[in-house]
């Protein structure tokens, strides 16, 4: 099996990582992810107010050998769909710079090493390259997927592996001491500190590189066998042609992880699936095609809920700009979809629920049939729906509400929308047609 090899001459990446020059271009990355103060309570803008006297002083700490990382502050993110929660760590901003030209430094060694499969936190790669990828084997007629999940990957990693994985590429030890003072800077759960005795902070510029160090040996050994498969971070999916032959590269790719990579693979969440079944990246492949899966769309329908409830004293103004926010963010990830319909019925849930809400404001229907007449709906049309008996959320999708306020009238207000920018899948294939 390859390994990653000594290719570059060590004798300056200490000082390299420890110059002010390299620690001020790690500080503008810093400052252009932005993000929250440490444990203690310095921002970005603040650190940056005194910033060369800040980086001499760093730089000099690191030279003298006295530089030590404060813990990093405990943020707890609920996980979508799940009780569990996400446990991510703040670093000082400070030891987020010296982590980031550590990052810098090492990045360009292990990145010419590293599988064409893995898209996960790599320059010049992301996650609609690894879902493309995905699409090609499945088209190629390997629709049988291993889909690999690594329970708590990023909390479990083992210390001692990593820095050895690291030590074949980088022989400065005084680099591998600054990997190491991160690894087990420890963490501050509100006033408890707790000490780092395994896994990488996902948080830290760091952890990504060091993960993919780690799973290195994982796609080495899958190119080995020959197989199909993609990886993006801790998400691993194999593909292959038939269901018998997926049951037996999971049981011996499983073997393999946590007998060889002292990893756990979480057993329950772990599958063997056809294409169309299983969740890659919040899509899934169907028929060939890039999809937003069933999974994603319940909660893109949540969130919508959740950002135009049924009463609010939020004029509708504000209510618009909180939507874009999000559907902004939303929408830009997965417009990856081939199959703008689902952009369409996200964008259409959106208009019901405020079109509900106009219903539900006026609390009599003459007020109701009189809102749908001064948005340009005939009397005669409004008094048939709103004495209906029909209830708010069916009016709202009535002819009559739709002709009220409809695409033109929404968009005019400033509503987000992109599902109409987008082509169907079938008019961006390349068909040509030959007559006989």
């Amino acid at each position: 099996m390859e390994q990653l090899s000594l290719s570059y001459n060590d004798e300056r990446l200490f000082e390299e990582i420890t110059s002010p020059a390299q620690l001020r271009s790690a500080y503008k990355a810093v400052r252009a992810n932005r993000g929250v103060p440490g444990v203690d309570g310095v921002s970005v803008e603040d650190f940056g107010k005194g910033l060369d006297e800040e980086l001499r002083a760093l730089s000099r700490e690191l030279q003298d050998w006295r530089y030590r990382p404060s813990p990093v502050k405990r943020v707890r993110i609920p996980k979508p769909g799940s009780t569990k929660e996400r446990l991510l760590g703040v670093p000082c901003v400070r030891d987020r710079v010296l982590q980031y030209s550590i990052k810098m430094s090492l990045e360009g060694r292990f990145e010419e090493k590293f599988s064409d499969q893995s898209f996960g936190f790599r320059p010049g790669r992301s996650q609609k390259m690894a879902v493309s990828r995905a699409r090609e084997w499945v088209r190629e007629g390997r629709e049988w997927v291993v889909d690999l999940d690594l329970e708590n990957f990023f909390d479990e990693i083992n210390h001692d592996r990593v820095i050895a994985l690291v030590r074949r590429e980088v022989k400065d030890n005084q680099v591998l001491r600054l990997i190491g003072l991160t690894l087990r800077s420890g963490v501050m759960d509100g006033d408890r500190y707790e000490p780092s005795r395994e896994g990488t902070v996902q948080g830290s510029p760091l952890s990504p590189l060091l993960s993919n160090i780690v799973l290195h040996e994982l796609d080495m050994e899958l190119e080995r066998r020959g197989l199909a498969f993609c990886r993006y971070a801790d998400d691993a999916n194999i593909f292959v042609r038939s269901q018998k032959a997926a049951e037996r590269v999971k049981e011996s790719v499983t073997r393999y992880i946590e007998g060889k990579l002292k990893l756990k693979v979480n057993k329950e969440k772990s599958q063997v699936a056809l294409s169309r079944a299983v969740k890659f990246l919040g899509m899934t492949i169907a028929c060939g095609m890039i999809v937003i899966s069933p999974q994603s769309m319940k909660r893109a329908m949540e969130k919508v809920k959740e950002l135009t409830p049924r009463r609010t004293h939020l004029p509708f103004e504000k209510q618009v700009d909180r939507v874009n926010q999000w559907y902004k963010g939303w929408s830009g990830y997965y417009s990856m979809t081939e199959t703008p319909s689902q952009l369409k019925a996200v964008e259409a849930h959106i208009r019901a629920r405020f079109r509900a809400q106009f219903m539900r404001d006026q609390k009599r229907r003459k007020h109701q049939e009189g809102k749908l007449v001064k948005q340009g709906v005939r009397r005669h049309t409004a008094r048939k729906v709103v004495y209906s008996n029909d209830g708010i959320w069916r009016m709202a999708h009535t002819f009559a509400s739709h002709l009220a306020w409809n695409i033109r009238w929404f968009k005019g207000r400033g509503l987000e929308t992109v599902s109409d920018q987008q082509k169907p899948h079938w008019q961006s294939l390349d068909v040509r047609i030959t007559l006989t």
